[in-house]
């Protein structure tokens, strides 16, 4: 099946879903969408009890698409520029320092929290697993989505402060969390012995520092190029362009390509406003962007949904998945409370704040996708089907209660938004 021919498939099934979530269900638009995929695929396993054929089919389609590929190489870069370009450093800047800690050094102790607990648990249940392979499950579990948290956030009318603590430490974290795995992927391939410490040391700076720097380059060669001239169509293009050769650049490079797309968004975003767009170009760029936001995350919530046809219905990893969640939540709320309590009275901090970015931080695509690009004998199918698991719960589960959670801490403490 030809790739014009999937991607048609799949924008006809995300616009009908949408449809229906808006005209019906009315749940925030990317977990409505998850949600109806599961329904359809859980509908195809029915008929294929049935009619084999169809089962068989469902899953070619979907071992066709090269999910890894698809959000790490291609929908990444723009999910995570449409992000950043409509965050403003005025309001980051006040929480620059406990985001900062959020997105490295809490990837790192949750990478380590989960990975260690999870050796444990997988150990003393019957299940012989390396520890090095369940860091890595740490690893490629510790990152958050930003994408399916701001909606739920937005509606919960959640104080601004909370808000972008939440998504500025996903922006960043995305990016820190790819390199951790990356690390210890390499770790696990090459033999502990074959890496020393110097060579992590000097993988994290390449990536990580050559991102940032590659990042500010790219935002402000762009900015260059759209503050000498006004046209609305080419500086719509130069933004896009932006997006596809950083990301490519960076590859490239090795460096850190979310990282370098996070910094070029904000430095896009912050300074182009004031000092390169017109009032026509700002509205054409912000609603390309909204766009391509909203139909990339559309077919990424749909394929998260059908990823169930592949993965491996097993009853042992299925219970290990679910016992997976609370280790899960309870690394990330342990890795959150040093920063928190560093910096609680000095930017005064919401009560609860923990808790409720414990809750908030949903994952999705990513952890997926470098669940996908383990090798077989890392356990794969085991990890991937704990992966999805998590995953499940955590859009579902966590996104449909977090606004509720939001405004019970609120009314609570008698706070007005």
């Amino acid at each position: 099946m030809g790739i014009f021919t999937i991607v048609s498939i799949l924008t006809v099934l995300s616009a009908i879903f949408a449809f229906i979530n808006t005209r019906f269900l009315k749940l925030p638009f990317t977990i409505g969408l998850m949600i109806m995929a599961i329904a359809l695929t859980f509908a195809v396993l029915a008929l294929g009890a049935v009619n084999p054929v169809i089962l068989e089919d469902s899953k070619a389609l979907i071992q066709s698409i090269d999910f890894e590929t698809i959000l790490l190489d291609v929908m990444l870069s723009f999910l995570l520029f449409a992000g950043a370009l409509h965050t403003k450093l005025d309001v980051l800047r006040s929480y620059k320092a406990p985001i900062a800690l959020f997105s490295t050094l809490g990837v790192l102790l949750s990478t380590f929290l989960v990975g260690g607990m999870m050796y444990f648990l997988t150990n003393s249940l019957g299940h012989q697993v390396d520890f090095i392979y369940c860091l890595l499950f740490g690893a490629l579990i510790s990152p958050t989505d930003p994408i399916a948290v701001l909606g739920i956030l937005k509606e919960a009318k959640a104080p601004k402060k909370l808000e972008i603590k939440i998504v500025g430490e996903s922006l960043f974290n995305d990016g820190v969390g790819v390199v951790v795995f990356l690390v210890i992927f390499n770790m696990a391939s090459k033999g502990i012995d074959a890496i020393s410490f110097t060579d992590v040391v000097l993988l994290f700076a390449e990536e990580v520092g050559g991102g940032i720097v590659l990042g500010l380059i790219l935002g402000w060669v762009g900015f260059q190029l759209m503050r000498i001239i006004d046209h609305y169509e080419t500086e719509v293009m130069i933004t896009l362009a932006l997006v596809m050769g950083g990301y490519s650049l960076a590859s490239f490079l090795h460096f850190s390509g979310p990282l370098a797309i996070v910094v070029a968004g904000l430095f896009i975003g912050n300074w182009s406003p004031q000092a390169a767009w017109s009032d026509t170009t700002q509205n054409y760029v912000d609603k390309f962007w909204e766009l391509v936001d909203v139909f990339l995350n559309a077919i990424l919530f749909v394929l998260i949904g059908f990823e169930l046809l592949i993965i491996t219905i097993d009853t042992e990893y299925i219970l290990f998945g679910l016992l997976a969640i609370p280790v899960s939540l309870v690394a990330r709320y342990l890795a959150l409370a040093g920063p928190i309590a560093v910096f609680d009275k000095k930017l005064d901090f919401i009560p609860k704040t923990n808790m409720i970015m414990t809750w908030g931080g949903i994952r999705g695509g990513i952890s997926i996708a470098l669940a996908l690009s383990l090798e077989p004998q890392m356990q794969r199918d085991f990890f991937l089907t704990i992966t999805y698991t998590i995953v499940v719960f955590s859009i579902i589960g966590q996104g449909l209660t977090l606004g509720r959670l939001v405004k019970s801490v609120l009314n609570k403490n008698n706070i007005e938004v």
